[in-house]
């Protein structure tokens, strides 16, 4: 089932950090065609020659957010990114991917306790577009889709993109950049990620590994190659949400109920709880549809 509220079908949403869960998923994907292994350093892939100790980390440990890497490069200086995009609406992800490499110059890495990074899933997608020897968009379309795009510039958005607003009604610019791309800069129409979860569901998609958790994020969240599962009211559930300046995302799965929800709205605010309550909504009647035969 699909539903829109006040957007074509054909509309493209910016899915913000669900762009981590395809990159998680990309990255299983090459490690099961041996393109990447459990040993796989970031500077076997990427130019990172004379920028100090991110070349070190290995691709396992940014897949679960375990590398050691601040969220952000202190050399995007990213408060004041924040303060000019919501002052004078400024795309505060406009980096190219040599600017992104430029900015871990002199980074440091760490204990590799679990952390939260955009920059680490932002090396990450690079590294496994590297090691297929393309570029990150066309790494995802030919693996996950062509429904899915990375617009570097905002002239790439087309006539179909949505224009992303704040909670009080403003328009506000795209997330647009080469950079950004693999941790939050994939923009999708809902049919794309129907066509996505469903391909989960009936596990013909690649990748599929990453949702399997290999690691604790915390006492009661485990982690895969970008996808968090946790236990919510008894079931077992694997997710992943997405926020940018205007956009909100989630996408949930209960995979032993065989069903899964995605919700995407051009409005900055949580659509977390809506998304948790159509997933238990629609693993019950699932249920009652079993049991009833």
């Amino acid at each position: 089932m699909t539903a829109t509220v006040g957007a074509d079908h054909h509309a493209t949403f910016e899915i913000g950090s669900i762009s981590k869960a395809l990159t998680g998923m990309l990255y299983r994907d090459a490690t099961e065609r041996s393109l990447v292994s459990q040993t796989t350093d970031l500077c076997d892939l990427l130019s990172l020659e004379g920028r100090g100790e991110v070349g070190s980390v290995r691709l396992s440990s940014l897949a679960i957010h375990r590398s050691g890497l601040p969220g952000l490069p202190p050399g995007m200086h990213p408060l004041r990114r924040t303060v000019d995009f919501w002052s004078r609406g400024h795309n505060p992800y406009g980096d190219s991917l040599a600017d992104l490499l430029e900015q871990t110059r002199n980074v440091r890495v760490g204990s590799p306790r679990p952390r939260y990074s955009n920059l680490g899933f932002q090396l990450l997608g690079h590294a496994v577009a590297q090691a297929a020897g393309t570029t990150y968009e066309r790494l995802l379309q030919s693996v996950l889709g062509e429904g899915f795009s990375t617009p570097i510039r905002p002239e790439d958005l087309g006539p179909m993109a949505l224009t992303g607003f704040s909670r009080f009604g403003r328009p506000l610019p795209a997330w647009v950049g080469e950079g950004l791309a693999p941790a939050g800069g994939v923009r999708a129409t809902i049919g794309t990620m129907r066509g996505f979860l469903s391909s989960i569901l009936d596990g013909s998609t690649r990748g599929l590994s990453a949702l399997e958790p290999v690691s604790q994020f915390s006492s009661r969240v485990g982690i895969g190659a970008g996808w968090i599962t946790l236990e919510f009211q008894g079931r077992a559930i694997t997710w992943h949400n997405g926020s940018t300046g205007g956009f909100s995302s989630w996408i949930g799965l209960d995979r032993d109920a065989g069903v899964g929800v995605v919700v995407l709205a051009a409005v900055h605010g949580s659509v977390d709880r809506q998304g948790f309550r159509l997933l238990t909504e629609f693993a019950r009647s699932r249920g009652r549809t079993t049991a009833t035969g």
